[in-house]
């Protein structure tokens, strides 16, 4: 196994044998829509699916449920608000350091998180060339620090009190970048191995990807080791998950097995969210390694890519990273060229009277989650429903009219869909 560190995908795999063991969904009945994009190669900012993007590769979510994406491509920093509108916040210009559009990022990012006082930070690191922390703040102030003595690196998360942790990928070290700007090793010995201990008497194989949960622990995708290592505080080094064979399983913690993670997340209840690869001959999909170890499968496939949006066992994506926000999985499609989410417990929910009013018009007055789509649904007999239209909330309330109302009276309702 052997990560290359080209976005969206810091694995590619070396042997030409493969297998494909046991998927097992995740019963929490989740779904996927799409967010934002249209499907074409191309840059437009917009509303949704009136937007383009080109190999979008990184996401993550602020505090605010707005979403950043490394839009590789176009080399911009595009950010998706909650109501799925597009906008570019940094990158396309010409300048190295300075505001929003006026800077250049015309640079391989290979990893990207945020901070808990919303500053966006972005690994740029290729084979023979120098290796960058970008630091973006959120008025899209761009300043970037050479990285001294390190060497590939590819991914990157941060703790409690905003430290940076970096996979020095090709030094085989877990490294963690101060709030005082000093760089040290965390874990990992610089050899290459699998061994578990303290610090630097532990060994990693090319580390990529990483996740800190909310006790500061550290989540490492131990790439050509197939593993998924786990870091305390104390610099404990522990594996959790995974055997090593280049092959996709699901199952409990050693019994796992993962061919390539892009990306990794974890949420309130201590999950850690993985996008991950599927085999040579293609797969993507969102995985979950719970707090006991158990990995299961939430939504797409491990041998079909593709573009499907519904019910997780059917839906399928064509690679990227993922991040949580709003209580959802976002995923940056980087082959469809859009932003996916996934939503939990998805079957059509009758909105609540509380979310409706009664008006004299034809129409309703929806509150409900903007970004998410709504079915509604109309009667003349509160017995009998037909559909009238499916709308995107782009606003809550939201107000829709009946443009073609009846002399007779109508009653109306409305449904989330998945």
């Amino acid at each position: 196994m052997k990560d290359t560190c080209l976005p969206p995908v810091c694995w590619l795999a070396a042997a030409l044998c493969w297998q494909a063991d046991a998927q097992i969904y995740d019963t929490n009945n989740v779904g996927v829509q799409t967010l934002a994009g249209s499907g074409f190669v191309g840059y437009v900012d917009g509303q949704g699916a009136l937007t383009m993007f080109s190999n979008p590769s990184l996401i993550v979510g602020d505090s605010l449920s707005n979403l950043f994406v490394w839009d590789s491509g176009n080399m911009r920093i595009r950010e998706v608000t909650p109501d799925a509108k597009v906008s570019t916040f940094a990158g396309g210009g010409t300048e190295t350091e300075g505001y929003g559009t006026n800077v250049s990022l015309n640079a391989q990012f290979t990893a990207m998180t945020i901070d808990h006082s919303d500053t966006i930070w972005m690994i740029q690191s290729s084979s023979g060339m120098t290796t960058y922390i970008y630091r973006i703040s959120t008025r899209a102030e761009v300043t970037h620090t050479n990285l001294t003595g390190t060497s590939v690196c590819c991914g990157m998360s941060v703790d409690s009190v905003n430290n940076l942790y970096i996979s020095d990928s090709g030094g085989n070290r877990i490294l963690r970048y101060t709030t005082n700007a000093t760089l040290e090793v965390f874990a990992g010995s610089g050899n290459a191995g699998s061994e578990d201990g303290n610090g630097i008497f532990s060994s990693f194989n090319y580390p990529t990807a990483l996740a800190t949960d909310s006790a500061d622990n550290i989540f490492v995708w131990d790439a050509d080791n197939g593993l998924i290592r786990r870091i305390n505080q104390n610099r404990d080094v522990v594996t959790i998950a995974g055997h090593g064979s280049n092959s996709n399983a699901d199952g409990m913690g050693r019994n796992a097995a993962f061919t390539g993670v892009y990306s990794m997340s974890v949420d309130d209840s201590g999950n850690v969210i993985l996008a991950c690869s599927g085999t040579l001959v293609g797969g993507f999909s969102i995985r979950k390694l719970s707090a006991t170890t158990n990995v299961t499968t939430i939504a797409g496939s491990f041998t079909e890519s593709g573009y499907t949006n519904g019910i997780g066992s059917l839906a399928r994506f064509s690679g990227g990273g993922s991040c949580l926000s709003q209580g959802m999985i976002l995923v940056a499609d980087s082959g469809n060229q859009r932003i996916r989410q996934i939503s939990y417990n998805p079957s059509p929910q009758p909105a609540s009277a509380a979310n409706l009013l009664l008006n004299t018009y034809a129409g309703l007055n929806i509150s409900g989650m903007v970004g998410r789509t709504y079915r509604v649904q109309s009667s003349t007999n509160m017995s009998t429903w037909s559909p009238e239209t499916t709308i995107l909330l782009t606003s809550s309330p939201y107000l829709w009219f009946d443009q073609n109302p009846l002399g007779r009276r109508k009653y109306y309702r409305a449904f989330l869909l998945p």
